[in-house]
């Protein structure tokens, strides 16, 4: 088992920038990636960014250019430090860890508010 807890959303004036932060817990060597989703209101989860072995691996479209995810290879925390934000990437953001037998784990997601 994994424990997900995602920290740094909040508040922010378009243009401005919010580090988000996932800390892991648990059986982390059995991490194979971990990757940032959000979801807006009335939109289904969306694939932000994945990380394998702590380095990037994808980015959405809509945030390549702004958006950098990193993380530490133990699989302890990652990061996705997001720059020159829109007022759509308003969203909860939401952290998850796909595991060795298919385990998918999640936090409990962290607001993000981009003010216009």
């Amino acid at each position: 088992h994994v424990q997900l807890m995602e920290s740094g959303g909040g508040v922010v004036q378009a243009g401005g920038s919010l580090k988000l932060t996932c800390a892991a817990s648990g059986d982390n060597s059995d991490i194979n990636s971990m990757s940032w989703y959000r979801q807006a209101p009335g939109k289904p989860r969306e694939l932000v960014a994945t990380l394998n072995n702590g380095a990037p691996a994808y980015y959405a479209d809509s945030v390549k250019d702004r958006f950098d995810a990193s993380g530490d290879n133990a699989k302890t925390l990652v990061y996705l430090q997001m720059n020159r934000l829109k007022s759509e990437d308003t969203a909860v953001y939401f952290c998850k860890a796909d595991l060795r037998g298919g385990w998918v784990y999640w936090g409990q997601g962290t607001q993000v508010t981009v003010s216009s």
